[in-house]
């Protein structure tokens, strides 16, 4: 039995395992349709984020915005990869 790391955070923003034998249960699959929407979700971040960084007359507010969303999406993706790496053999 293994501790697998959620793609969501925990109470107080802690770390949320999932200790089980069943690599599809509900709870497993439950976050791999997660990540993966995650991992969507951060393509188009940085997608935008292009589009705004060659725009000369981008505002401050849109940059702060998308710095924020781009913070959000990394934090993400490291989970992600914590996570699958440690489930490697």
């Amino acid at each position: 039995m293994s501790a697998r790391l959620l793609p969501w955070p925990g109470e107080n923003g802690r770390s949320a395992y999932l200790v089980t034998d069943n690599p599809d249960g509900y709870l497993s699959r439950l976050a791999d349709r997660i990540e993966y929407e995650q991992l969507v979700d951060a393509r188009e971040v940085l997608a935008l984020s292009r589009g705004l960084l060659v725009d000369v007359d981008v505002a401050a507010i849109e940059l702060r915005f998308i710095a924020r969303r781009l913070t959000e999406s990394l934090t993400q993706t490291l989970r992600i990869a914590d996570s699958r790496g440690a489930r490697l053999p």
